[in-house]
């Protein structure tokens, strides 16, 4: 199937274009697709074209299109009550935060209701500086937690660095070997990794630290893994100094990773967890911080200094709550853990017709193709932050993706695959089918 444009769509991507900004692009000499309506794992332009959604817009649609359950929860929110002030309390604001306390570890049983991923890690930074009375942050380079100052800051993308002049302050970040491109074994893997952030933590200081913060599981850097046992590590680094360990989840939590959340897999409990995307998969803006109660009781009597107009909003809240009904319902994260093998299983089957693929990571349904020039060497078909003329072929990948009617995120050397859980076997074959013609292009840039 290839996509067809009408004059409807035609005058509907040009006001979008002549009257709105688009984010993490240049505004002039883009095409964007004019989406009428979703529903299940797909997407309907104007022309009523069928797009099959292989990222699940950006990775956090995870209940699938069009889910009219969570619109009646909504509205049923909105005829009793559509706004109060975070001051007041409802009955919807109340129950979803013992939901997420039941479902999440430990004694992690504190709500505080944002409107986004970066707002949740924006206030999980304050909260850990007015907890510990220590003002740096670590995080890993190749990370993602958001475009707002903080946030972006706490980042090691290089989204930040057109903007690098205007990061906070007290920002600390350190790397990690990629197993892919390790030669010495997953001990050594292990072991260079963890001394590595052992070092920085010393150089700067553990009575200067207030939290390390962490993807649960890599998601827009290239699904990035961690060694067997590092997350195990680090929190003990974290008791070791009176460190938090904040673990962003915002793309990986709420099923993505076949577990509620993505650190579950790595056997650790972190002190304060960062969600948005999947809490209400996008169906409407929202997000939560959820904090342990050993820091949330230190402001049992002092001011807790952070506040949003639209924390707790009610018909968020509602909507979140059904969101997390129909992953319970519907077996959602269980069905993400099935298709998450079935899917590595095709895509083992599919390097041996394509020797562009260099490697597949994956974790439920959360995964990432990295395209080679060279299986021997690794080199990647565009490096790290490519440039426009370096982008050539995956460019021309995304292209015949786009053009077969499948719709997914494309970034320098790596083809995303992260579909909405509802997803079934015939459908995950449908949309690699459609990236095994488009890998066609980068097989031909191949070059041993």
């Amino acid at each position: 199937m290839k996509i067809t444009t009408s004059s409807i769509s035609r005058q509907i991507i040009q006001d979008n274009l002549d009257y709105t900004l688009f984010s993490w692009s240049k505004q002039k000499g883009i095409s964007p697709l004019a989406i009428e309506r979703g529903e299940g794992v797909y997407l309907y332009d104007y022309d009523g074209n069928r797009i099959i959604d292989f990222s699940s817009g950006l990775m956090n649609v995870n209940i699938g299109h069009g889910n009219q359950r969570v619109t009646e929860a909504v509205v049923r929110q909105m005829q009793q009550v559509a706004y109060v002030t975070p001051s007041c309390v409802t009955q919807v604001r109340g129950e979803l935060g013992k939901k997420l306390a039941e479902i999440c570890p430990g004694d992690l049983n504190k709500a505080f209701f944002t409107l986004c991923g970066a707002t949740s890690i924006e206030n999980a930074i304050k909260l850990a500086r007015l907890y510990t009375g220590r003002h740096k942050i670590l995080s890993r380079y190749q990370s993602y937690h958001g475009s707002s100052s903080g946030a972006m800051s706490a980042s090691g993308d290089p989204r930040k660095l057109p903007v690098d002049s205007q990061q906070a302050p007290n920002f600390v970040h350190f790397d990690l070997p990629i197993a892919y491109r390790w030669e010495y074994g997953a001990e050594s893997h292990l072991r260079e990794a963890v001394h590595s952030l052992e070092r920085i933590i010393a150089y700067e200081s553990p009575g200067n630290i207030a939290a390390i913060v962490l993807e649960g599981e890599s998601g827009s850097s290239g699904c990035l893994k961690y060694p067997e046992g590092y997350l195990r590590a680090v929190r003990a680094l974290c008791d070791q100094h009176g460190i938090l360990l904040i673990i962003d989840e915002v793309m990986s939590g709420f099923g993505r990773t076949g577990k509620w959340f993505g650190f579950e897999h790595h056997g650790i409990v972190p002190d304060m967890i960062c969600m948005a995307k999947g809490l209400t998969c996008g169906y409407l803006p929202f997000g939560c911080l959820m904090v342990s109660d050993r820091i949330a009781a230190k402001f049992d009597d002092v001011v807790m200094a952070i506040g949003l107009t639209y924390s707790a909003h009610p018909v968020a809240c509602a909507a979140a709550l059904e969101t997390i009904k129909i992953y319970e319902d519907d077996g959602l994260i269980e069905n993400a853990a099935a298709m998450g093998a079935y899917m590595d299983s095709r895509i083992e089957a599919m390097k041996a017709l394509h020797p562009s693929i260099g490697d597949w990571r994956n974790t439920g349904l959360l995964g990432c193709l990295e395209l080679v020039k060279n299986r021997q060497t690794k080199e990647p078909m565009a490096p790290f932050n490519a440039k426009p003329d370096e982008m050539a072929v995956m460019n021309q990948v995304a292209a015949k993706l786009r053009e077969l009617g499948l719709y997914t995120f494309v970034r320098w050397s790596y083809v995303f695959i992260a579909p909405p859980l509802i997803i079934t076997r015939e459908q995950i074959d449908e949309g690699l089918a459609i990236i095994s013609e488009a890998l066609k292009i980068a097989d031909a840039a191949v070059t041993g």
